[in-house]
């Protein structure tokens, strides 16, 4: 099974998103767009696990204790930069304990055996990507510079930075991801509630 962990988004701050979105998807028609009912904050991703590991990751996030976190989202960016851009997102604003989360998040599946992040935490919404792009915030081979999200890049320039909305996130869930020629399809597993 391929896993991760996430936050759900509002639906109020998910249509508002959906709206932008369908505003701004023809300056970029050759990259592939997310589906709005699919978008989630990713606080780890895990990969390919056994359906035993599953039972032992449930276990694990169940002991989390974390508290509620306040998200605003706003604004926009590219994954690896502006120049060489990969990847089109939303990003957001938070206090500490969204990273606390995150870092909890991070140090429970560490003592399953899942290898810990080796960069920040960096929350963002991804809306897009490039044609066979990965998702990776970081460099990756064969990055660099390529036009597939020039035309939006030049509007979105020309406009004021998006606001969606603040929510406060209660609960954390884990995820399986199915890959499929149409896209990822994510089936909810398990939820956690923050308190």
């Amino acid at each position: 099974m391929r896993l991760f962990i996430a936050l759900d988004i509002d639906e109020a701050i998910r249509e508002r998103i959906a709206r932008f979105m369908d505003g701004v998807r023809g300056f970029a028609p050759d990259v592939r767009w997310v589906h709005p009912e699919s978008l989630h904050l990713t606080l780890k991703f895990i990969g390919e696990q056994s359906e035993l590991a599953v039972e032992q990751i449930k276990q694990e996030l169940g002991m989390i204790q974390s508290q509620p976190a306040q998200i605003q989202f706003r604004g926009y960016g590219f994954f690896p930069t502006a120049k060489s851009p990969r990847v089109f997102w939303v990003g957001m604003e938070a206090g500490p304990q969204l990273a606390a989360l995150a870092s909890a998040v991070d140090n429970g599946m560490a003592s399953v055996g899942i290898p810990k992040e080796d960069r920040a935490f960096s929350p963002h919404l991804t809306l897009a990507r490039g044609a066979g792009g990965s998702g990776s915030p970081r460099w990756r081979k064969g990055d660099g510079p390529n036009r597939m999200f020039h035309h939006l890049q030049q509007k979105l320039s020309a406009l004021p930075s998006p606001e969606f909305g603040t929510m406060t996130a209660r609960e954390f869930f884990l995820y399986q991801s199915h890959l499929s020629p149409k896209g990822s399809k994510y089936t909810k597993i398990a939820g956690f509630k923050l308190h």
